[in-house]
């Protein structure tokens, strides 16, 4: 059982609710005060339901072990896929592509995962499925947008699909004196990056004057930004003794994914506004669509993924 190799990783799972868990006791004394809730008071709750959801479906993958992480990750990229190429304009000639995406190069992806081979992980998107797609688009014979059509396509399989598999392909490192605790670096990942995104939220609500990008993100502000990847870096350095890295490596790995994790928010903003969307979906209550929640991940995680894999495996 995977607890019993690594009783740790119970603590850090624990420290994860223990933080939900106060954070849902602040905001119900808020709310037991607040005569008329605020907007944000209202959304705030929405978000602390469903990640009690979300941390529990979570945590149970990473007790379960085995495949578990990988088919839970292969859903959410089935999920985000669907919510990608519903917001993309499509024509019947790309059914074909389309199919191909879901039912070959998707299931392929995490099934190179499954079973490490990492050498073929790392191009089977990138190289193979990129050459692929717009053969199958241009066989079809419709070359209206074929290049727009293509690349749209092509561009969801990358950010919904081989992105985000880098989150459980960190499962696959072999570290020295770490070997049976890659589930740690896991939790690290992902909770780094998105308490950040929450913390940018809390502070930018709280504190916000100043917008980052006003016509592409207008509730990110410098104060929301400095707020929460400061206390996100804090945090991550706190949690240094749960993974390979030393207090200052943990903070310039929170440091990094947080950044980059912002970045990936902003793009995927931006893809909203040029299809003149609030949300990708209204999936998830006061998340909006499984692409909202894991947009800064799918940034953050290949980079967490290289950086730990080059400095710190074998």
């Amino acid at each position: 059982m995977l607890l019993a190799k690594d009783p740790q990783l119970l603590v850090l799972l624990a420290m994860i609710f223990g933080a939900l868990m106060l954070a849902t006791i602040i905001t119900t004394v808020i709310n037991c005060k607040t005569k008329d809730a605020s907007l944000f008071l209202t959304n705030l709750n929405s978000r602390l339901r469903a990640w009690w959801v979300m941390v529990t479906i979570f945590a149970a993958a990473i007790l379960a072990g085995g495949g578990s992480s990988i088919i839970l990750f292969a859903a959410i990229s089935v999920l985000a896929l669907r919510e990608f190429i519903t917001i993309t304009p499509t024509q019947k000639s790309d059914h074909h592509s389309l199919a191909w995406a879901f039912f070959v190069m998707l299931p392929i992806n995490y099934i190179l995962l499954a079973v490490h081979w990492y050498g073929l992980f790392v191009i089977f998107i990138p190289v193979y499925a990129f050459l692929c797609l717009p053969i199958c688009s241009a066989i079809c014979g419709d070359s209206k947008n074929f290049l727009a059509r293509t690349a749209e396509i092509q561009w969801g399989l990358m950010l919904c699909v081989y992105f985000i598999s880098y989150a459980p392909a960190i499962l696959s490192l072999s570290i020295n004196g770490y070997e049976t605790h890659a589930a740690r670096l896991l939790c690290f990942l992902v909770f780094i990056v998105e308490i950040s995104d929450v913390l940018q939220y809390v502070f930018g609500k709280s504190f916000g004057r100043h917008k980052i990008v006003p016509t592409i993100s207008p509730n990110k502000t410098v104060e929301g930004f400095v707020g929460g990847i400061l206390t996100a870096t804090v945090v991550g350095t706190c949690m240094w003794s749960f993974t390979p890295f030393s207090p200052w490596q943990a903070a310039l790995m929170s440091l990094l994914i947080s950044l980059i994790g912002f970045g990936g928010g902003v793009v995927m903003s931006a893809i909203k506004r040029d299809r003149g969307i609030k949300d990708y979906s209204a999936l998830i209550p006061g998340h909006g669509g499984m692409l909202d929640r894991i947009d800064s991940l799918c940034f953050a995680a290949p980079l967490f993924f290289h950086l730990t894999r080059y400095f710190f495996a074998h």
